[in-house]
């Protein structure tokens, strides 16, 4: 491995933790670099050391934001144990299921959340107190355990974007306050998916731990800047990350 190639993906893994902490989208990032940086790497052990650095990254992240704003914990723990469990269980399926699968299901919803989000100006912006009731919280641990947490273990670029929006559009919160919560449970999907590449081999710790302390400084960085600039800037940088999500995944098909 030339040193090169590691130097280039610590500043990406950096470059990852900010964009994860504002508004989700760091595995985009981090995964493919990953596998362009080091030919011949699966895809099952990028997924399996970018954990390494995401977990550390996210749990930074979320350690700056509870201390700057508030979390509703009897939300946010609930869904991040259910996410512990289903996102192993994704990653557990990861080496079965082939990501081709996923990729034009991911391209509608993420094409569907720009549409919502570009129509919708006040989305994300303007908080809706009345929309927090008891059917919209268990949907929204439900959707965030579950779901997007199976989806986390067995793909994982954007799922704190798609976290977000499930806590935005379920519960009103403005986008500082659903990134806040996301990163609760992107540390649970982490951790399950982790827990299990790590049981099969699929991890390279060395690399993992170096990328993971840039990414914790990318991390701290992020949060603190979607805190001090609010939810207008993680509006915009959620729609620029949308796009080159789906401009990415477009180009799989070129």
């Amino acid at each position: 491995m030339e040193w090169q190639h590691v130097a280039l993906l610590l500043l990406v893994a950096a470059a990852a933790g900010w964009v994860d902490a504002v508004v989700g989208g760091g595995g985009l990032v981090l995964v493919p670099a990953l596998m362009l940086g080091l030919p011949g790497m699966s895809p099952v052990t990028a997924l399996g050391t970018n954990k390494v650095a995401s977990i550390c990254g996210t749990t930074s992240a979320a350690i700056t934001y509870a201390r700057r704003t508030t979390i509703d914990w009897r939300l946010a723990l609930p869904a991040a144990l259910l996410a512990v469990l289903f996102s192993g269980t994704g990653a557990l399926a990861a080496s079965h299921i082939p990501a081709e699968y996923f990729r034009p299901i991911i391209m509608v919803l993420l094409l569907l959340v720009l549409a919502f989000v570009v129509a919708r100006p006040s989305f994300g912006v303007v908080v809706t107190e009345p929309n927090r009731t008891w059917r919209r919280r268990l949907a929204a641990v439900l959707l965030a355990g579950t779901a997007i947490a199976f989806y986390d273990g067995i793909l994982g670029p954007g799922t704190g974007t798609f976290l977000i929006i499930a806590f935005t559009a379920l519960l009103g919160l403005d986008f500082v306050s659903s990134s806040a919560t996301a990163k609760i449970l992107n540390a649970g999907t982490n951790l399950g998916a982790l827990l299990v590449f790590a049981s099969g081999g699929h991890v390279l710790w060395k690399l993992g731990l170096a990328m993971a302390v840039c990414n914790i400084v990318g991390a701290r960085f992020g949060a603190h800047t979607a805190l001090k600039r609010g939810a207008g800037f993680v509006r915009v940088v959620l729609v620029v990350v949308v796009v080159a999500m789906v401009a990415r995944l477009g180009s799989l098909y070129l």
